[in-house]
């Protein structure tokens, strides 16, 4: 019903979408004089805003065609290097990228977002690095024969997709993946891997959600699972290709997100209605082109979810050594070669500070110049991995820290 009662109102939003943004584009014809003076360009305005936050959204591309380096400009291509039912492997690649530029993993959230979200991460590394990123599948579209998916495969497909890529991959891991990241580096340091990754780069991570609780953390531990399980899962209907598989929808994450800071989502609407007032089209285009990516959202699967919420955020399994995977103990004590900077910002309310330094504390056995903690001042969750702090401020320090272990045993100073 959940389901259903959602895709009902989205066919009724999606007409008035279309026909508020029908109604803007007459009003502000310039064939008519009421597109120059009165109420007009206020209502046209008014219009398209709301045919803006109600159109519906599919996967956005990640467009990322063209990067410049030290003032030229190099072609970008990007492919798909490997195919899975749940998440494909993307490569872009830069132009006349040097022959020893590192190889670096990004492993995306699956939190309801699709992997465009780090278009600006993808954007800003793939200036000197060869980058893959973890493309994640809707869940809903992905069909009941595929089978389950849960953390046991998230950290599987991790795996699997480092293994690909070769030896002395360096990942990086943002927000909700750096939990499955830094478990698959443990497992393939104690297996001592071929492929395990020369570094892992954790940022906004809830390594452990003890360290500073933030609303996120508490929402999750004032309800029993059991409370998850029967109000916020739902089964996909039969108008998608994943028909009756159980998911926790991408809409519920949305608008989870969304009331958490619904003043400021307010104001950032207001803001562009005024700019469309005033004939600002591009600072409203700025606007539109983030909520077009925020609210682009995707379902995840109900395995996945509820197993995060119950070891990640409920039961703190991975740093009290009670993390299991495939039914062996998860030893981050094991974790020896692989090179772990760990990424705060000052003002994330989404993961508190603390809560991914912790993996520092955690790599006991990891000596101590392989370990580097990174607090980045006046940033907030999203400006970690986007923006021009990102760019300007935090990008480098990653980008040293592959410097410094370009290979698995190369010592810090090298």
């Amino acid at each position: 019903m959940l389901y259903n009662a959602y895709e009902l109102q989205r066919t009724l939003l999606s007409g008035a979408s279309a026909w508020a943004s029908i109604s803007s584009e007459v009003l502000s014809n310039p064939a008519l004089p009421a597109g120059y003076f009165g109420f007009g360009p206020v209502l046209a305005s008014a219009l398209e805003v709301f045919a803006h936050a109600a159109a519906p959204r599919g996967k956005p591309p990640f467009g990322i065609t063209s990067t410049e380096v030290d003032g030229k400009t190099y072609g970008v291509t990007e492919s798909i290097v490997l195919q899975r039912p749940f998440g494909d492997l993307l490569r872009f690649e830069r132009d006349d990228l040097p022959a020893d530029a590192p190889n670096l993993l990004i492993v995306a959230p699956m939190s309801g977002h699709y992997a465009t979200l780090l278009r600006g991460t993808v954007a800003r590394m793939v200036e000197s690095a060869r980058v893959y990123i973890t493309d994640w599948a809707d869940a809903k579209l992905v069909p009941a024969e595929a089978g389950r998916f849960d953390l046991d495969d998230y950290i599987d497909y991790v795996i699997g997709f480092i293994e690909h890529i070769g030896p002395d991959t360096h990942m990086l891991a943002v927000c909700q993946p750096s939990v499955p990241s830094l478990a698959a580096a443990a497992i393939m340091n104690a297996d001592e891997h071929p492929s395990r990754p020369a570094s892992l780069t954790m940022m906004g991570g809830p390594i452990d959600t003890r360290e500073a609780p933030t609303s996120v953390n508490d929402l999750a531990m004032q309800q029993p699972l059991a409370w998850f399980r029967t109000n916020v899962i739902a089964t996909v209907p039969s108008t998608y290709p994943g028909a009756g598989r159980r998911v926790y929808p991408g809409f519920l994450q949305l608008a989870g997100f969304m009331s958490m800071n619904l003043g400021n989502h307010m104001m950032s609407h207001w803001a562009m209605f005024q700019h469309l007032v005033r004939g600002d089209e591009d600072s409203a285009d700025v606007t539109k082109a983030f909520y077009d990516e925020y609210r682009s959202v995707c379902d995840m699967t109900a395995d996945f979810y509820l197993q995060t919420i119950e070891h990640v955020f409920q039961k703190h399994s991975l740093p009290k050594g009670e993390f299991y995977h495939r039914g062996s103990l998860i030893d981050l004590g094991a974790i020896k070669d692989t090179a772990i900077l760990a990424i705060e910002g000052e003002n994330d309310d989404i993961s508190g500070l603390g809560q991914t330094r912790a993996a520092l504390h955690l790599a006991t056995n990891l000596s101590d110049d392989k370990k580097k903690y990174f607090m980045a001042p006046d940033v907030g969750h999203y400006g970690i991995f986007n923006g021009s702090k990102w760019r300007n401020n935090i990008a480098p320090v990653l980008e040293s820290w592959m410097a410094q272990h370009r290979t698995i045993g190369e010592p810090a100073d090298a």
